[in-house]
């Protein structure tokens, strides 16, 4: 198997990226908003919050077992996919945890005739899916792999 020219899947500069920690970047507009947000909501918790004059710009959270940044880019992006997704083994009850809490999903969209829509969660042959906006607008899905719950 011959990917591209130095990089293929047994080189050294292809095994380096498996041995690092990947961290996800999540626009925000307000620091403090955000931070109660994933961590109130979705049980996050703060590792470090940059100091002084930076302290509105930067974040470090541990959600999920991931680490993810918040930032305060200078200018919004128009962001329509959805970037970050919790993979969860019980969608409905995932779900409902939220929604107790105040968190407000999207109207599941049918994919094709097969779709079955059951509130804010639309179950297909692949899998079952919700969708919900964080405090700062990011767009963000919930995701359970297996469809035997159609």
């Amino acid at each position: 198997m011959l990917w591209v020219r130095n990089y293929g899947p047994h080189s050294e500069e292809a095994n380096m990226a498996s041995k690092t920690e990947l961290v996800s970047l999540i626009p925000i507009r307000n620091m403090n908003r955000a931070i109660k947000f994933y961590k109130g909501m979705l049980g996050a918790k703060l590792q470090m919050r940059a100091p002084g004059a930076m302290k509105n710009f930067w974040a470090s959270l541990q959600v999920g077992g991931v680490q993810v940044w918040f930032i305060a880019p200078m200018k919004r992006e128009k962001r329509s996919l959805a970037y970050h997704t919790f993979m969860v083994k019980d969608i409905r009850k995932f779900v409902r945890n939220l929604q107790g809490k105040g968190v407000r999903f999207g109207r599941a969209e049918r994919m094709d005739k097969n779709t079955k829509v059951e509130g804010p969660i639309a179950f297909d042959r692949v899998g079952a899916s919700a969708f919900f906006n964080d405090s700062e607008g990011n767009l963000l899905m919930v995701w359970q792999s297996d469809s035997s719950m159609m």
